[in-house]
């Protein structure tokens, strides 16, 4: 359900004035519901980057463009202050460029295959939008009300949504590293949100409720809240293995990372960096998945002896960060390989692994923009490779080959993911806060 528009504002969105922009004109689809909506959500947007709004159903419009009605209607389009008119997907990049909040998607279109998914992605929307029509040129499917059900499950997206950009608007206010946290923070929380919103009517007690929110960092939410499940108890040595690995992760930040001098700062921040990896993720999540699973929940560690892996799909795929693989999977591979093959899934869910890690560890430091999502495109290069015809004849999926291609693919270009302007932007001044250096 769209918003009420007052008439003087319905009115001049339809039959807007003709002069031109300063920045040139954003033409939608007058006669859908859907495009109406998004058209005047951004009208104060555009409006304050010198653009202004028309239907592509008025008059001038059609004889400004010079096109015919039915290639008219196919697309949303922009034309420029220059005289360039550019329409669909490449319109939306370009407005993504004019406007702040939206560079990610600029950065991602100018990615390899950025701009051909960005197109696809708009045109697999333009055709299912809502709208009343009997042009075969544009949908036919007739607008009705959001449901209900849809509008609730939106609820689900809005932590993600809002919470980051709420973040990056008190930046100013904030140390590079505590930018970087609260980003951090604000993603995590988002997507905790996600997963729980849609089995937050599964029948249990409020404690295991705020326990998956604030208590647990995985993101199987079904299998954490189900009273059904009866996980094995775990045995001593994993409690002694959980243990060791946070003391280990403990000593490296506070013992080890002291010791270098600081006229080596990049090997004091990756001492520091490699303590906290230990201490929180192999250490600290891993003793909470023992202490859930004690308790009778089924949270199994998300950590699983990665440096055991014998390819980089089992890497990614069953070893590192379950709980990101499991978001990844549900809310992003799944729904796109609906539409796309496996391989363009893959690798739009590691570009996206890649923006979000730029805007964590890039954004903050201000430097080394670019250098994290390479890191996750080389992944899926690797990937493609490990299962090609070339890669399985040398067995890069299994054995002795196997581990060595994904040691060198997966670690070999850590320095771009945690780049040098990260280390000593970020980690350590974080270092010397917390007392580690």
């Amino acid at each position: 359900m769209f918003p009420v528009i007052a008439n003087s504002e319905k009115s001049e969105i339809a039959n807007p004035p003709v002069p031109a922009a300063s920045s040139g004109w954003v033409f939608f689809d007058g006669e859908c519901p859907w495009c109406t909506g998004l058209a005047w959500r951004f009208t104060s947007t555009l409006r304050q980057r010198g653009f202004g709004l028309a239907p592509l159903q008025a008059p001038w419009v059609a004889e400004r463009l010079g096109m015919a009605p039915n290639e008219l209607l196919e697309e949303m389009k922009v034309l420029t202050s220059e005289g360039i008119l550019l329409g669909g997907g490449d319109a939306v990049a370009f407005l993504a460029h004019e406007i702040w909040w939206a560079w990610p998607l600029y950065w991602a279109a100018q990615l390899p295959f950025g701009m051909a998914l960005l197109r696809r992605a708009y045109r697999w929307v333009a055709t299912r939008r809502a709208c009343a029509y009997n042009n075969a040129s544009v949908c036919t499917r007739t607008f009705t009300p959001t449901s209900s059900k849809s509008r609730k499950d939106w609820a689900g997206w809005l932590p993600l949504a809002i919470l980051p950009f709420c973040a990056i608007a008190i930046r100013s206010q904030l140390a590079p590293w505590a930018l970087m946290w609260l980003l951090a923070g604000s993603i995590y929380f988002g997507c905790k949100w996600l997963t729980w919103w849609p089995c937050r009517n599964i029948p249990n007690t409020p404690s295991r409720r705020f326990g998956y929110l604030l208590a647990w960092p995985g993101m199987d939410a079904e299998a954490f809240l189900s009273a059904s499940s009866s996980p094995r108890r775990p045995a001593l040595r994993e409690w002694a293995g959980a243990i060791l690995k946070t003391v280990l992760g403990g000593a490296l930040l506070w013992e080890v990372a002291r010791r270098i001098p600081a006229t080596f700062p990049l090997a004091q921040g990756w001492t520091g960096l490699l303590g906290l990896v230990f201490l929180l993720h192999f250490g600290t999540f891993h003793v909470l998945s023992l202490v859930w699973r004690q308790s009778g929940v089924d949270a199994p560690p998300l950590m699983r002896t990665p440096a055991l892996a014998t390819s980089l799909a089992d890497f990614w795929g069953g070893r590192w960060n379950m709980g990101f693989h499991q978001l990844a999977r549900r809310f992003m591979f799944k729904p796109l390989r609906r539409y796309l093959s496996a391989e363009t899934s893959v690798l739009f869910v590691f570009l996206v692994s890649g923006l979000v890690h730029d805007l964590v560890i890039s954004f903050p430091a201000r430097s080394g923009f670019g250098l994290p999502t390479a890191y996750f495109l080389i992944q899926a290069g690797g990937l493609w490779i490990e299962r090609s015809p070339t890669g399985k004849k040398f067995g890069l999926g299994r054995g002795v080959p196997g581990w060595m291609f994904m040691v060198a693919v997966a670690a070999g270009p850590a320095f771009w993911l945690f780049h040098p302007g990260f280390i000593l932007a970020i980690v350590n001044p974080f270092l010397r806060v917390i007392g580690a250096v």
